[in-house]
């Protein structure tokens, strides 16, 4: 029996890679974002 579709396992792993890779991206952009912010109130503080 020849199969032209992929089996749907594929687009299941693909959308949770996909989503661990975005979620990963967007606590290192959060985290970054924080330390920035903490740099920017420690020298308002010093003033």
């Amino acid at each position: 029996m020849l199969r032209e579709s992929l089996p749907q396992w594929d687009y299941v792993l693909a959308a949770y890679a996909v989503m661990v890779l975005a979620m990963a991206a967007m606590i290192a952009w959060s985290w970054l974002a924080m330390r920035r912010a903490e740099k920017r109130r420690d020298a308002v503080k010093r003033r």
